[in-house]
């Protein structure tokens, strides 16, 4: 009698533990790997939710599936399910940090298959970052070229430089590195949610 609660109890254990590892967004029943590093709560796969404003890689429907999908800056800001939100550059500067520092910190964080000639990482972390690439801001219907998959990954982050350019956290490839950077609001870049403190 005892053996059988405490089997019971164990197998009650072991599926509250699964379910604690995903979150399923309410606006359209997708599951969501999540990843705890450090004291935040990260996705560990990139937002698919459908919007204005958000584009699939290489505007390949089925490249959602794999890949999520990508938002302009000012989509991205509202676009993590009701609980979550977007990183802001120091969340990003942490996980850096955590992950090995900036010269490190790409290996740990990339996915072990998926990236270009052996760039694939260790994913120490579980975060998986995956090679989405981006697409080009849209002007007057112009413009917009996709660029990048398989070799470069770009999240956007809350924070805006001084002079109007939005930071994102970027991964190559062809380095172990991992960094910073900022560009124009336009163009279209991959987005993680981390849970609400």
């Amino acid at each position: 009698m005892r053996f059988a609660l405490f089997f019971a109890l164990l197998l009650a254990a072991l599926s509250f533990m699964a379910c604690g590892q995903s979150f399923t967004d309410p606006r359209d029943g997708q599951a969501y790997k999540i990843v705890q590093i450090g004291n935040v709560t990260w996705f560990a796969q990139n937002l698919n939710y459908e919007t204005d404003g958000s584009t699939c890689p290489e505007g390949d429907s089925r490249n959602c599936e794999k890949y999520g999908r990508l938002y302009t800056w000012e989509v991205a800001q509202n676009v993590c399910p009701e609980g979550w939100l977007l990183p802001d550059s120091l969340d990003f500067a942490k996980l850096v940090e955590q992950a090995g520092g900036p010269s490190q910190a790409g290996d740990a964080l990339k996915a072990t298959d998926g990236w270009f000639k052996k760039g694939n990482g260790s994913d120490a972390f579980g975060f998986k970052a995956i090679p989405a690439g981006y697409r080009g801001a849209v002007y007057e219907g112009e413009g917009g070229a996709y660029d990048g998959i398989g070799g470069y990954a770009y999240f956007w982050s809350a924070t805006e430089t001084l002079d109007g350019l939005a930071y994102y956290l970027f991964l190559d490839f062809s380095s172990k590195a991992a960094g910073l950077n900022a560009f124009g609001k336009g163009d279209f870049r991959s987005v993680r949610c981390i849970k609400k403190p």
